[in-house]
């Protein structure tokens, strides 16, 4: 209970710093793409075939990072790391997803970075995908109802406002959906209230532009939910140019996740598929906003990232566009829900005129929790002992006053939970197979008793592709390894302070052969 009593006291201690606006804060865009590949972008991959000259443009006018990862090959918990700066098997989700009608998996006590800002005088706002949950008012209680089910259908009265929603988590406007747009329910929240009352039931079966069955508001249209979510991002950009405190928006797209719906300006502009079609509408996304920066004369001093939230999906059909020559993987192995580069490694650009060198590039390892510790370092944000465990600051790369490296160890995490580890150019894989929907699943692994090594280790800087497995050459390595990520695991943080305790350690599978 003491230890309990000290971690509250710091978490009240850090939301009562001073709220004072900063004097020149950069305004801070967070674009965070979902399911686009690192080897989608131009910028990335000079052999991609899909044109992306918005993206392109801004990594010639910001940074790029060649080796940045999220800290899931998912999405859900790629969105819990960006705004805790913790990883996110520390919390209650030890593996997949949650569904559009799970309750929040973010907890009070958690500071989110849109907290933080608020304490230096920030409006913050959501417009998109949220996808960590919040607590729908449910008319009908049945313990046999599984809401984390993808597929799941409660009874919801969906006039009462939703609890542990955006706005308990520091955002001062919010609107977007609950799960993916594959997911139900199809409706819009503002403000932590549906915009509509949902009338009628949707599915759509087709193969790429498909969504589960589900209730659907009459406002809320797939096909053009892309465009009407970046209007909203445009106007609120708008309307704070205009106010003297800075802000910071969180803007979560839908795509190009499935369901994959270009609208007719972009079907067949890509001459890939309709994937690719999508990922140019994604772009002009991106361009949308920059021009809306520069229009307002705020573009100099706003801080614009740009990241996916995990790999490429192989919704995109991969064999399709291998027809035209096009990986969205790039070099990499694996590709969404993997443990493998191609599951977690992911395009990164940041864009700050006043503040970032034009045209550069760095090589150093970072993960989308930095994006804590980066905007606290900016503001001047103290980080508390709770807050922020595995998030390191950017800003000396970004600003190009240091390229040392920031991380001497970054976790990775696979969709059925499965644990990779990295330090310089080595990488350790807990498990034997992909960890995810790639050859060899794990399914297949247990399916065909596959006689493979428990574990995996890779040399990226000789094996990029990761197709030598060099565990019985380098058995020391491999024991380093291990022990760092046991060590990260129990001390509940990777960064330096008092330990901390990880949510649901009780019956936690996976890390079990880590651990003994």
């Amino acid at each position: 209970m003491k230890y309990l009593f000290f971690i509250l006291l710091a978490t009240l201690s850090a939301r009562a710093q001073t709220k004072k606006v900063i004097t020149n804060a950069p305004n801070i865009i967070y674009i965070l793409a979902d399911d686009l590949g690192y080897g989608d972008l131009k910028c990335f991959n000079p052999f991609s075939k899909i044109p992306t000259p918005n993206l392109d443009n801004m990594a010639k006018n910001g940074i790029k990072f060649t080796d940045a990862h999220t800290s899931s090959a998912v999405c859900t918990p790629t969105r819990y790391g960006i705004l805790t700066g913790r990883y996110n098997w520390r919390s209650s989700l030890k593996s997949s997803v949650l569904s559009g009608y799970s309750k929040s998996l973010i907890k009070q006590k958690q500071t989110t970075i849109a907290e933080m800002l608020k304490t230096k005088g920030y409006s913050t706002a959501y417009i998109g995908k949220w996808h960590l949950g919040w607590d729908w008012n449910f008319i009908k209680a049945d313990d046999k109802l599984d809401i984390d089910d993808l597929n799941a259908a409660p009874e919801v009265d969906f006039s009462i406002p939703v609890k542990n929603g955006p706005s308990t988590h520091g955002f001062d406007y919010s609107f977007g959906f609950s799960g993916s747009l594959d997911m139900a329910p199809y409706v819009y929240v503002e403000n932590d209230k549906a915009t509509m009352v949902p009338s009628k039931n949707t599915v759509s079966v087709d193969e790429k532009g498909y969504w589960r069955k589900g209730l659907t508001s009459d406002d809320f249209n797939h096909s053009n939910l892309l465009q009407d979510l970046t209007d909203k991002a445009v106007n609120y950009i708008n309307k704070k140019a205009k106010s003297s405190s800075p802000f910071f928006l969180y803007f979560p797209l839908p795509a190009p996740h499935t369901p994959i719906l270009p609208t007719t300006e972009f079907l067949g502009k890509s001459n890939t598929n309709m994937y690719g079609d999508f990922v140019m509408q994604v772009d002009d996304v991106v361009r949308q906003i920059r021009e809306t920066l520069k229009k307002q004369g705020i573009s100099e001093n706003t801080m614009l990232v740009f990241v996916s939230d995990n790999g490429c999906s192989p919704r995109a059909n991969y064999e399709e566009l291998a027809k035209v020559d096009h990986n969205p993987s790039y070099v990499f192995r694996g590709h969404k829900a993997d443990i493998f580069e191609g599951g977690h490694r992911v395009p990164f650009i940041l864009e700050w005129p006043e503040k970032v060198r034009k045209n550069t590039s760095s090589n150093k390892t970072i993960c989308t929790t930095d994006f804590f510790a980066t905007c606290a370092d900016i503001v001047g944000y103290k980080i508390q002992d709770g807050e922020a465990v595995d998030s390191y600051s950017m800003l000396p790369i970004i600003t190009g006053k240091s390229d040392e490296t920031i991380r001497e160890y970054t976790v990775h995490h696979s969709i059925n939970g499965s644990f990779a580890i990295r330090k310089g150019n080595w990488k350790l894989i807990l498990c034997p197979d992909s960890g995810g929907w790639s050859y060899p699943t794990p399914q297949e692994y247990k399916a065909n008793k596959m006689n493979l090594p428990a574990m995996q280790l890779y040399n990226l800087a000789d094996d990029i592709g990761e197709n030598n497995n060099l565990i019985t050459e380098y058995p020391e390595k491999a024991a380093e390894l291990k022990a760092a990520i046991k060590k990260i695991i129990i001390n509940g943080r990777s960064t330096p302070g008092q330990a901390q305790e990880n949510e649901g350690m009780d019956g936690w599978q996976q890390i079990e052969s880590i651990l003994n």
